[in-house]
C-alpha cells in the first residue's frame, strides 16, 4: 500500500489537489455576479505577480522546496490566465458566435480571433519565464508552464477538430458563444495522435526513472502527475463520463437572467460588448 507520507506520494497528491482546487475556485469565481469580477481579477493579478516572483526564486536552487515553489507559482500564474479568459476580459477580438455555415479557413480564422488575446498573454508569460530561466539550475517552473501550455493547446485543437464531449457545460453564461466554435464529432485520427504523444511522453519520463537515468525527484513527480491528469482530461473528451460532481460546490451557483445580461457587458471600457449566442456544438 502506498505510503502517503512518502515524498513521491506527497508530491503526486500536491499536484492532484492543485488541479482540483485550482479548477474549482476558478469555476466558482466566474459564476459569481459580474460585479465581483474586478475584485477577483485584482486578487488574481497579485497572485500573478507572486507567481512570477516565486518562479524566479525557485529557479535559483534545486531541491524539493524549490520544486514545490516553482510548481505552485506557475499554478498561480496559470490561474490568472484562466480567470482573465473565463471572465471575458482576455478572450479575443471576436466576441460573438461562429458565423453560421463557416468551414475551412473561415472557421479557423474566426476561432483564432475568439481566443487570440488569451494565447498572446500565454506567449508573453512563457517568454518572461524563459528569460528568468537563463543561467538558473531549476527548470520545474518553466517545464510546468510549458506542459500546461502544450496540453491546453492540444485540448483546444481537439475541440476544433471534433470530439464527442466538448465540455461546453463548463463555460460560464457570458462565454456560451464560444461553444459554437467547438465541434461535436466522433474521435478522429488527430485525437489518437495527440493522446499517443502525451502517453508516450509520460512513458518516456517513467522509463527514465526505472532505468536509473534520472531520480524520481519532487519536480519529476509533480510534472509526471500533472501530465497524467492532463491525459485523463483528454480521455474524457471521448467518453460520456461526467466529472462535474468533482466540482459540484463550484458549479452550483448559476447567475440569474438579470446577472447574465450584465455579465454580457464589457468589464473594462476597452473591451467591446459580448453578444451571447446559443451554443452550437455541432458547428463544422
Amino acid at each position: 500500500m502506498m505510503d502517503f507520507a512518502s515524498p513521491i506520494a506527497a508530491a503526486a497528491l500536491f499536484a492532484l489537489l492543485s488541479w482540483w482546487l485550482g479548477t474549482g475556485v476558478i469555476l466558482w469565481l466566474v459564476r459569481r455576479p459580474a460585479a465581483s469580477f474586478r475584485w477577483s481579477l485584482a486578487l488574481a493579478t497579485v497572485m500573478l505577480l507572486l507567481g512570477l516572483w516565486g518562479s524566479a526564486h525557485s529557479m535559483k536552487t534545486t531541491g524539493s522546496a524549490s520544486a514545490y515553489l516553482g510548481f505552485a507559482s506557475v499554478i498561480l500564474m496559470w490561474s490568472w490566465h484562466e480567470l482573465a479568459f473565463l471572465t471575458g476580459v482576455l478572450a479575443g477580438p471576436r466576441r460573438q458566435a461562429l458565423q453560421s455555415g463557416a468551414t475551412g479557413w473561415l472557421r479557423l480564422s474566426q476561432s483564432v480571433q475568439a481566443i487570440a488575446y488569451h494565447e498572446l498573454a500565454l506567449i508573453v508569460n512563457f517568454a518572461l519565464l524563459w528569460m528568468l530561466q537563463v543561467g538558473q539550475p531549476n527548470h520545474v517552473a518553466l517545464c510546468t508552464f510549458a506542459l500546461l501550455w502544450c496540453m491546453r493547446l492540444s485540448a483546444k485543437l481537439n475541440l476544433f477538430v471534433g470530439v464527442p464531449q466538448t465540455g461546453v457545460q463548463y463555460l460560464p453564461e457570458h462565454l456560451r458563444y464560444l461553444g459554437s466554435y467547438f465541434k461535436t464529432a466522433p474521435v478522429r485520427g488527430f485525437f489518437f495522435l495527440t493522446l499517443a504523444a502525451s502517453a508516450l511522453t509520460l512513458g518516456w519520463l517513467t522509463w527514465q526513472v526505472r532505468s536509473g537515468q534520472v531520480a524520481a525527484s519532487t519536480g519529476w513527480v509533480l510534472l509526471a502527475a500533472l501530465l497524467g491528469l492532463a491525459i485523463v482530461e483528454h480521455v474524457l473528451m471521448a467518453f460520456p463520463l461526467s466529472i462535474e460532481k468533482l466540482w459540484g460546490w463550484a458549479m452550483r451557483q448559476r447567475p440569474s437572467p438579470r446577472e447574465s445580461a450584465v455579465m454580457a457587458r464589457p468589464i473594462v471600457a476597452a473591451v467591446p460588448p459580448v453578444p451571447v449566442a446559443a451554443s452550437k456544438g455541432d458547428a463544422s
